[in-house]
Formats: C-alpha cells, sequence, structure tokens
C-alpha cells in the first residue's frame, strides 16, 4: 500500500482538507446546537457601526483611488524583489545584475507612463 509513489500525496492531501474542513463542521454544528436562527425585525435592521442608515447606500466611488492603489502595489512589490537582489549582491553575476536592471527599467517605464497619462494627478 506505501509503495505507490502517490500515497504520500494523498494522505498530506487528505490531511489538509480535514484540517480546513473540520473547523467549518464543528462552527456549523455549534451554530446549529447553540444559537437557533430566530429572525425578527430588530435582527434583520441594516445597520453599520451600530448607526441607522439613512439614504441611499449607492455613492460613486473615484477610480483615481484605485490607481493610486495599484501604483502603490507594483512598487512595494518592486521592493520585495529588490531586497534579496541588495543583499546578495556580491555574490550574483552579471546575468543576475542584468536581468535586475531590466526589472528596474520596466518599472521606471511604467512610472513614467502613469505620470505622461496623468494617473498620478490629484484632482
Amino acid at each position: 500500500m506505501a509503495s505507490n509513489p502517490y500515497f504520500s500525496l494523498a494522505v498530506l492531501f487528505t490531511a489538509a482538507l480535514c484540517f480546513g474542513l473540520t473547523p467549518l463542521a464543528l462552527a456549523w454544528l455549534w451554530a446549529k446546537v447553540y444559537s437557533p436562527a430566530k429572525p425578527n425585525a430588530v435582527k434583520n435592521a441594516i445597520y453599520e457601526c451600530g448607526l441607522e442608515s439613512r439614504g441611499d447606500a449607492w455613492m460613486q466611488f473615484r477610480s483615481a483611488y484605485y490607481l493610486y492603489a495599484i501604483i502603490f502595489l507594483i512598487f512595494d512589490v518592486e521592493a520585495v524583489f529588490l531586497l534579496p537582489f541588495a543583499v546578495a549582491f556580491t555574490g550574483l553575476g552579471v546575468a543576475a545584475c542584468v536581468a535586475m536592471l531590466v526589472f528596474v527599467l520596466m518599472l521606471i517605464e511604467g512610472l513614467a507612463w502613469a505620470w505622461t497619462k496623468g494617473v498620478l494627478t490629484w484632482q
């Protein structure tokens, strides 16, 4: 039975599945046994932070916020990639330095593109 090369993989997959599903099953069982649903008007009322909502909840959200967030993430990930390169700089060869130079130049190109398109101007 253990001679199959996929046996250990199947055991790990089963353990991972049980590890994820067991807490969910226990939470569902706890909710069914100890907190039965008793819906009423007060429980079904919509509120946020303890305050009753007034007016329409729909509001337009400016897409500029998303652009700022995406640009922040891009340059945050750049820092994550540059740190190991900077730590191991003396032990790397020319190919790694060229690859990192290409990476930084592509980021600079993206920043220049965002700047020329006016993404970075706040209105």
